[in-house]
């Protein structure tokens, strides 16, 4: 198993605040496309890619369109994207991600939802006791899937556990997740449902009749999408302004050398020295209403 480090550009809560992937050898490379989908085989463990941690508020992710795809904070309006606290909730309620070497394609429509991809890497609720931190890479044993559709686009949720947690080699199911943690999978579903109502906009509907699929449906879900993410790297389908430069795809027309990806890196607005920018007012609230 390959150990990932981060090297800050910019500053946090900053809208030029990248998040850039090496390796422990110091070779820089995309957490999209370079970090392995298979963490390990023989236990089939995936690699997540954290992007906001348990209880935090920025809205941060994989920036596809940019060269390295580095991890960066969504904007609106030029504006910095916060998630709102919604009551009784902090912030995000799991360790957020994303799966490498996943793609749902836009262009793809899926047979049980009739909805298409949302031109993003499969996304990951990590459950475990742990609050980890943006760009941590963990291994984890997927236990579910949540069909979630967002404006009209399909949008995995998947429940999965970081393997190094204590609980984990008690989680291997939905059911197990139940018995050992009632609530939980409810909260996550109202939290899903409900999230984007503080920024004027309506609830997210979902697929299944907001009902869980297995860890073995999930995993065809998985599948399929690194199948997408594949014929993305080579090609072969169409990715519209997704940058696919990486540093290790085989047989990738967009492979680039250790000394591109550096320079793509070092071009980058560098760590300035003065304090992180004051986090505005909006995730210190908690927003009611929307239950009334």
């Amino acid at each position: 198993n390959m150990h990932y480090q981060t090297e800050e550009r910019g500053h946090p809560n900053c809208p030029e605040y990248r998040i850039y992937f090496k390796t422990s050898e110091g070779k820089y490379v995309s957490p999209f496309h370079d970090i392995p989908l298979i963490a390990q085989s023989e236990q089939v463990l995936f690699n997540m890619i954290v992007e906001a941690p348990r209880w935090s508020n920025a809205k941060m992710e994989i920036a596809t369109k940019e060269p390295l795809n580095p991890i960066k904070q969504d904007t609106k309006k030029e504006k910095l994207r916060y998630v709102a606290n919604i009551f009784p909730y902090k912030g995000y309620i799991w360790n957020y991600g994303a799966l490498p070497q996943t793609w749902e394609d836009p262009n793809h429509l899926d047979k049980d939802t009739k909805c298409c991809g949302d031109d993003d890497p499969v996304d990951v609720c990590e459950i475990g006791t742990q609050v980890c931190f943006p760009g941590q890479v963990v291994q984890v044993k997927v236990l579910g899937i949540l069909a979630m559709i967002d404006e009209g686009e399909m949008d995995w949720k998947v429940i999965a556990i970081n393997a190094d947690d204590p609980e984990a080699k008690k989680l291997n199911s939905l059911e197990d997740v139940c018995r050992t943690r009632p609530g939980h999978l409810e909260a996550t579903v109202d939290w899903l449902r409900k999230y984007k109502m503080p920024d004027g906009k309506p609830e997210n509907k979902f697929g299944f009749n907001e009902q869980f699929q297995d860890k073995d449906f999930a995993v065809e879900v998985i599948k399929s999408a690194h199948e997408h993410w594949r014929a993305l790297v080579q090609k072969q389908s169409s990715g519209g302004g997704i940058s696919c430069k990486n540093v290790t795809c085989c047989n990738s027309p967009f492979k680039c050398s250790a000394e591109e990806a550096r320079d793509v890196v070092h071009s980058a607005i560098p760590r300035p020295l003065h304090l992180a920018a004051r986090i505005p007012f909006l995730p210190r609230k908690w927003f009611k209403h929307i239950y009334n």
